[in-house]
Formats: structure tokens, C-alpha cells, sequence
């Protein structure tokens, strides 16, 4: 048994279980083949204490003194074991798990596909099939030319997103096709605490391999410190925000392969109450530092940013959305979108900083972050939609489009 344990930094997802307020814990690094467990929400507070400072007496007592709470004998006992046979505990024991399954993930031919036959056909011609009508149904849509470097695309599901999907990358389809390299910066939904997380494996889609490029790779990851880099590499396996936005591109590149740096980046929340900006952050400074000399170097790299906008009701934690708050999402929405479109990523931070993010924008770091790395550039949207996120309709998560020239 660890003497203090400490719970690993790990998604906790409020939900109803059984008719009763629960706590969903689940590990993205999958060691534990997916495996997770419900807690009942009066758990909450122990899981704060397990912070790698308490021993079990002590979190007894900070229990008891500062939330009145008894805890059964043995059952704190009987949670850490359960915690720690889920690899849910930052121990040896884990760390051993995460090597052997690294090292796993670099056996394989390329990062396995998450969502094909879930979220998208995982037959080739079928998928374009469904693309194919997806552009088809958008009518025409003026092209940007191929020299832009930019792209805004959303990673949300493609049965509510697909218009604005189709809307982005039909704009932009010169742009994916001419391009030497793709460099794609995507929301990290699970390891939002780290800034930046590369991999040195290859993202695939039905369609091929889109290789990644090691040697750019490991240039990024000397610049921001390769403990930094690498330290949830597998955040990868369980992440969204880079797989749905690849398959549309190596759609319009019609699947031909092109290389690939894949950059999940992480919560500048923390930002918010800092005396400086995001940018003169020292890690990200470092890594947006790097990025500009590749951009110089290969003027033919095409740079997309992967987020979606606002995540707002209650199956994000919030109240009910009616329709004075469905405006007051949209009027914010145009607001940042509007200095997105300008290039001008501090006025949007500004923004997200005036409203503590209180719409829940998962987009803020790889906009904000593309936008710095790319430097001076205009936008057009290229499409918007407000999109039903629970079975009431009154949750709702909001995408953009936009494309650089």
C-alpha cells in the first residue's frame, strides 16, 4: 500500500449513476484496457487529499476537521488498492505500465484509428462516399488560394458538424492539396496541465499513413524540453481533436500522404490571472520560437488549428441554455471570431480573459497558439453552427470555420 498515495492527473467527469450524483474517472492512457471506475460524489474530497502529502490517517482527519466526514474503516484502504490495480496512481507500478505501453505504441504501424466505424466509415470508399456528399451538399464555395498557410477547422463529431466541415476544407481544399507539410495543433481535452504534447508516431486515416515528421518533431521538442514534450505522449490514443481534423484534410488531398507534425496543446486557463501573456510564457515562448524558424524554412507547410467554440449547459456543468443565453453565446462567438479573423490573437485572448472563459471556448489554446506562430494574416469564415449537446436541447456547443489567406 503507498504510504501517501497521489491520484494521477486525470479526467473527472460529474454524471448521474444510478440516480444519484457520481464521479466518472477514466484514464486516456488506457493501461488498464479502458477500464474506470464511478465513485459516489461524496468522494470528491477524498480524492483532493490523495495528493501524495497524506498519508491514509491524515486524510481521515483533514476529512473529518474540515468537511465533518467519516469514512468507514478500511474503505480508504480499499479505494486506494482499486485505484492503484487501475494504474490510476502516480507510483513505480504505474510509471512501469506507461513505459511497457509506450513502448507498444511505437511497435505499431501508426496510432490506432479512435473513432473509424464509430464516428466515420473505416472503409476507404466509403468514406469518401460520405465526404463526397458532405461538399456536394454545401453548394459552391469561393476557394482560398493555394499559398494560404492557415486553417481553423472544428473537431466535432461529423453528423452535427459536417456543413462546417465541409464548408472549411472545400474553402480551403487548394490549400491542403498544395501543401509540403501539415503541421496541426489540436485541443488536448485530458492533458490540459501540460503545454505541449508531441509524438513521434504517425496519425493514420482510412485513406493511408500520414507520416510523421521525427526530425521536426524531436526540433520542437528539444525547444520546449523533452520531459515536457513527451510526458503524455499517449494522450494521443485517446484524443479526438487531431483525428477527425486529419481525415478531412487527407480527403481533400484526395489521400495522398503528406508529412505530418501532430501537436496536442494544452489549457492556457491558467493564464488567465497571469501578469504576462500566453506567448511570453517560457516554454511556449520557446516552442512558438521554433515554430516561426520551421514556418521561415518551409514556406510551403500549410498550419491547421483544430478547437471548437462554446460549451455551454448542463452536460458541461451549467444551467439550462434558453434563448437569451443562446444569443449571448452567439453575440460572444462573433466577438472572438471576429479578432480570429483579424489575426489578432491577443485581442481574442482579451476577450476570453474579460469573461474567465465562462463559455467553455476548447479551441482557446490552438487558435491563440497558430495564430502567434503564424504571424500577420486575415481570415474569412467559412461557416458557423450552433449544435444540440444533450437530449433536452439545452446544452449546446458551437463551431467555427475559418481559412487564411
Amino acid at each position: 500500500m503507498t504510504l501517501r498515495p497521489k491520484l494521477r492527473p486525470l479526467p473527472v467527469q460529474r454524471i448521474w449513476h444510478q440516480g444519484a450524483p457520481a464521479l466518472l474517472i477514466q484514464d486516456p492512457f488506457q493501461l488498464a484496457q479502458g477500464q474506470y471506475i464511478i465513485l459516489p460524489q461524496v468522494y470528491g474530497p477524498v480524492l483532493y487529499f490523495l495528493d501524495g502529502e497524506h498519508t491514509l490517517d491524515e486524510v481521515r482527519q483533514d476529512l473529518w476537521r474540515r468537511f465533518g466526514m467519516r469514512v468507514e474503516d478500511g474503505a480508504l484502504e480499499a479505494l486506494v488498492d482499486v485505484l492503484d490495480q487501475l494504474y490510476f496512481l502516480e507510483n513505480p507500478r504505474f510509471h512501469q505500465a506507461y513505459a511497457r505501453a509506450r513502448d507498444h505504441y511505437y511497435q505499431l504501424p501508426h496510432r490506432p484509428l479512435l473513432l473509424a466505424d464509430q464516428g466515420y466509415p473505416a472503409d476507404p470508399d466509403a468514406l469518401r462516399r460520405q465526404f463526397d456528399a458532405y461538399l456536394q451538399a454545401v453548394g459552391p464555395v469561393s476557394p482560398m488560394p493555394a499559398t494560404g498557410r492557415l486553417v481553423f477547422s472544428p473537431h466535432i463529431d461529423y453528423p452535427r458538424g459536417h456543413q462546417v466541415y465541409a464548408r472549411t476544407w472545400k474553402r480551403a481544399a487548394a490549400m491542403a492539396q498544395a501543401a509540403e507539410l501539415v503541421i496541426i495543433l489540436g485541443t488536448d481535452h485530458y492533458g490540459g496541465h501540460n503545454p505541449v504534447t508531441l509524438t513521434r508516431q504517425s496519425y493514420a486515416t482510412p485513406y493511408g499513413i500520414l507520416p510523421t515528421d521525427p526530425w521536426l518533431v524531436d526540433r520542437l521538442a528539444r525547444a520546449v524540453g523533452e520531459d515536457i514534450a513527451f510526458a503524455g505522449e499517449l494522450y494521443h490514443l485517446g484524443e479526438h481533436s487531431l483525428e477527425l481534423v486529419l481525415v478531412w484534410l487527407h480527403h481533400m488531398r484526395a489521400g495522398q500522404a503528406v508529412p505530418v507534425v501532430p501537436i496536442l496543446v494544452g489549457s492556457l486557463l491558467p493564464f488567465l490571472d497571469a501578469s504576462y501573456k500566453p506567448a511570453q510564457d517560457p516554454v511556449l515562448a520557446r516552442f512558438l520560437t521554433e515554430l516561426r524558424a520551421i514556418l521561415q524554412e518551409r514556406p510551403r507547410t500549410l498550419v491547421v488549428a483544430s478547437g471548437d467554440l462554446a460549451h455551454v449547459g448542463p452536460a458541461f456543468d451549467g444551467a439550462p441554455v434558453d434563448a437569451t443565453k443562446r444569443d449571448q453565446i452567439q453575440r460572444l462567438d462573433e466577438e472572438m471570431l471576429a479578432h480570429l479573423a483579424a489575426g489578432d490573437p491577443e485581442g481574442f485572448w482579451q476577450v476570453i480573459c474579460r469573461v474567465r472563459d465562462e463559455n467553455n471556448v476548447c479551441g482557446v489554446a490552438p487558435f491563440y497558439l497558430s495564430l502567434q506562430a503564424v504571424g500577420p494574416v486575415e481570415g474569412q469564415r467559412a461557416g458557423y453552427a450552433v449544435c444540440p449537446a444533450d437530449e433536452e436541447n439545452t446544452s449546446v456547443v458551437t463551431i467555427g470555420g475559418l481559412v487564411f489567406g
